[in-house]
């Protein structure tokens, strides 16, 4: 496997997957350089919107896809934003507008704890019918003021209590190690080296 697309369009996403994945002697290149485009992400699960995308790309790419479905899980919400983190505040798609909310549903509520999830999915080929799938969990809870200038998403309002620090505060070396996204990504990896 020489190049890999990420299914993604999202340039957090991006940034932090292309920088986990610079020592490997793989070129990761966004689907967005092929010309595909995102698809919706109607399904209930983190995982199964993982597989539709890592094979969508893989479908108009011909080349093997890595796809990431994550978010932000709020134990007081019943794990709302969950799969709708991206879009929780509706068209167009605003990380602001999503924090706000959030802030928002939170008010009044006794916890704020809250885990960011990630499901890591690559494939083959489009068909492939054994896709490598793994996953990682980040524990924190959800801060009312933002803090730092690093990171995307809920990541200035994602305070991790061990550290005193939100995800936004975080040096990305140490975050892409730590995060639900690094978890994922560490596990897949070894997943794939197992196979040889």
């Amino acid at each position: 496997m020489k190049t890999l697309v990420i299914a993604s369009g999202n340039p957090g996403k991006l940034r932090e997957i292309g920088a986990i994945l610079a020592p490997l002697a793989i070129d990761v290149v966004p689907q967005s350089a092929f010309g595909v485009k995102e698809i919706e992400e109607p399904h209930l699960t983190f995982v199964e919107n993982a597989i539709a995308k890592a094979r969508h790309a893989s479908r108009h790419t011909g080349l093997p896809a890595l796809a990431d479905d994550s978010g932000v899980c709020v134990d007081a919400l019943g794990g709302a934003p969950g799969v709708h983190s991206a879009r929780y505040a509706g068209y167009p798609r605003s990380d602001q507008r999503n924090n706000l909310k959030l802030i928002a549903a939170l008010q009044g509520k006794a916890s704020t704890r809250a885990h960011y999830y990630c499901v890591m999915v690559m494939v083959r080929q489009a068909g492939d019918p054994r896709p490598l799938i793994a996953d990682g969990i980040w524990h924190g809870e959800i801060t009312d003021s933002p803090r730092g200038a690093q990171g995307f998403g809920y990541d200035p309002h994602f305070l991790l209590p061990d550290l005193g620090k939100t995800a936004a505060e975080l040096d990305p070396v140490l975050k892409n190690r730590v995060s639900h996204r690094g978890l994922a990504l560490a596990a897949l990896l070894e997943r794939l080296s197992a196979e040889g």
